[in-house]
C-alpha cells in the first residue's frame, strides 16, 4: 500500500514536471543577445508570418522584412520592403526574385532566403522598430513597438522555438498594442 502512494506520487510528480517544462508551444522568442534568456516571446505557428519594420537611420523611411515561419521552424524571408536607395538597402533582385516599384517603394518579391535565426538591434539613434504579424489581407494584423519591450541599443538573436509552459508563464509575451 505504501509503495502504491509513493509510485503514485512519482508518476504525478513526474507528470507535472513534463507539463512544466517540455517544450509545447511554438513562438517566435527574442533571446537576450546570444543567451538562452527569453526577452519576449510571440506565440506563432508553422505558415505564420511576420514583419519587422525599421526607420532607416539616414535616410528616415521605413524599411520591411516580410518573414514566415517554415515547417522546419526557421524563419524564410519572402519580401523586401523599402523606399530609398542608399546604404544597406539593395539596388536590384537575386536570382529568382521579382525587383518591382510600386505605390512609391521598391520591392523585392519570392526571396527564398531561410535563417535558423536572425539577429536584431532595436534603434538607438533611430529607435522606431516595429513588429507585425498577422494577416496582410485582411483586418487580422496587429502592430507593436520594440520600445514597448526592448531598451533603444538591445540586440536579440530572434528565432522560432518550442517553449515549455514555464518559460511561457514566466516569459514576457508579445500582444497588440492598445
Amino acid at each position: 500500500m505504501k509503495l502504491n502512494k509513493l509510485l503514485l506520487s512519482f508518476i504525478a510528480l513526474l507528470s507535472t514536471l513534463t507539463v512544466l517544462f517540455v517544450p509545447y508551444r511554438t513562438a517566435l522568442v527574442f533571446y537576450d543577445e546570444n543567451t538562452t534568456n527569453i526577452e519576449a516571446f510571440l506565440p506563432i505557428n508553422t505558415g505564420d508570418t511576420f514583419q519587422i519594420i525599421f526607420k532607416h537611420s539616414i535616410h528616415l523611411t521605413d524599411v520591411v522584412e516580410k518573414y514566415r515561419v517554415t515547417n522546419n521552424l526557421e524563419i524564410e524571408q519572402y519580401e523586401f520592403v523599402y523606399e530609398e536607395f542608399g546604404i544597406g538597402m539593395p539596388s536590384n533582385a537575386e536570382e529568382g526574385e521579382t525587383f518591382v516599384y510600386e505605390d512609391g517603394k521598391y520591392h523585392i518579391r519570392n526571396m527564398d532566403n531561410v535563417f535558423p535565426s536572425i539577429n536584431v538591434r532595436n534603434g538607438k539613434t533611430v529607435s522606431e522598430h516595429r513588429l507585425i504579424w498577422g494577416t496582410e489581407d485582411n483586418e487580422e494584423q496587429h502592430l507593436v513597438w520594440f520600445n514597448e519591450y526592448f531598451e533603444p541599443g538591445a540586440w536579440f538573436t530572434v528565432k522560432v522555438d518550442r517553449i515549455s509552459l514555464w518559460e511561457y508563464m514566466k516569459g514576457v509575451k508579445i500582444h497588440e498594442s492598445k
